[in-house]
């Protein structure tokens, strides 16, 4: 990758036991995603207790397999502005795209907006993709009673089912997809067993 260029972001989102937790910290322990920034809510998601952290910083955590760690302060703005300073000033090492989880309440416009519309971000970054987890056991019912949730899907360009190892319900299943292709049928879909997660959804686009 060109150093050069803006710095790609993935917005991960996804309701309340989507699934997030589980895919960020299978990012967390792969080689693969060494050169990786990860933004959360708080350490404590993600299980870093289970990772080797090799330096602790206020906010951000150096971890033994290459991945720096990051709680958000105060805004995502700032936080985003904060990395890429203390990135080129050599004060953490230099990751090369960033994967931002928001919480499962969260409607993610607000953060499309400060990657698309805020200078000091966009001049740095560039929004490569949003990616909604779905829950394939609870997801029905959780779009019927949280329009959060059915706003997640709505803006995402990638939609991961998650748990589809425990969902024993083939027809429940594909009913769901048919719904995530009616709120959303241009988004790319696939399913993940365990956490496991095909680079190419989190990670392609622009």
């Amino acid at each position: 990758m060109n150093e050069d260029l803006p710095i790609p972001v993935t917005v991960l989102t996804g309701f309340l036991g989507s699934g997030k937790t589980t895919i960020l910290s299978r990012i967390l322990r792969d080689p693969a995603f060494a050169d990786t920034a990860v933004i959360v809510n708080e350490f404590g998601e993600v299980g870093l207790d289970h990772l080797l952290v090799e330096a602790t910083d206020e906010s951000i955590i150096d971890l033994s397999c290459g991945c720096i760690c990051c709680t958000i302060r105060g805004d995502l703005m700032s936080t985003l502005i904060d990395l890429y300073e203390r990135r080129e000033a050599g004060e953490i090492r230099r990751f090369r795209r960033v994967v931002v989880e928001t919480t499962g309440l969260a409607d993610p416009a607000p953060i499309i907006h400060t990657m698309m519309q805020e200078p000091l971000v966009f001049a740095h970054y560039r929004l490569a993709r949003v990616v909604t987890a779905v829950d394939a056991i609870n997801g029905m019912v959780t779009f019927d009673r949280q329009p959060e949730a059915v706003k997640q899907v709505a803006v995402a360009d990638a939609l991961l089912v998650t748990k589809t190892d425990m969902a024993n319900d083939a027809a429940a299943l594909s009913a769901l997809e048919d719904r995530l292709a009616g709120i959303n049928p241009s988004a790319v879909r696939a399913r993940s067993a365990d956490g496991v997660v095909d680079p190419e959804i989190l990670f392609s686009g622009g």
